[in-house]
């Protein structure tokens, strides 16, 4: 099933997702290699500014997200509503996460307590959004012959 918020029929949300999900798991890796000594204070700048790209970049995906979750039904609709409900959440730890950063000590650690829970749901938010296209079809375009009308049933191919 294509989905809706396409540029030459190529989704806009799958093309977005990579920029947040790459700066945070790298702001996480950033702060394990400030936390375990592996490099100077800098680690944890970087730490703190790539998370802020992970969220104005989570937030940029998030409008096509939406345009393409008001175009689902069924299934994939549910999928897609716990997918974005746990995206928001995500969002949400992560400006925590960020404002702790400005007001705490660098050895804090509920900052990177906070990175560790947030990179962990994003995990269980990108199994969700990839049963929606791999299990589901949406977003892949139809194949000649090819129906999906049907999407309470999972996609199979021959």
């Amino acid at each position: 099933m294509e989905t809706p918020a396409t540029i030459s029929r190529h989704p806009i949300h799958p093309m977005l997702i990579v920029f947040p999900v790459g700066l945070w798991v790298f702001s996480l890796a950033s702060d394990i290699i400030y936390r375990a000594g592996l490099g100077p204070a800098v680690w944890n700048d970087v730490a703190f500014y790539t998370m802020i790209g992970g969220i104005v970049g989570a937030l940029l995906a998030a409008i096509p997200g939406l345009i393409d979750l008001l175009s689902l039904s069924g299934r994939p609709k549910t999928l897609g509503i716990w997918h974005m409900a746990i995206n928001l959440l995500v969002v949400a730890i992560f400006v925590v996460d960020a404002w702790l950063r400005t007001v705490s000590p660098r050895a804090d650690a509920a900052p990177f307590v906070l990175s560790m829970i947030g990179v962990g749901l994003v995990c269980v938010s990108g199994w969700l959004g990839a049963e929606i296209v791999h299990v589901y079809g949406v977003g892949i375009a139809r194949l000649r012959g090819e129906s999906f009308e049907d999407l309470e049933t999972p996609r199979r191919v021959a």
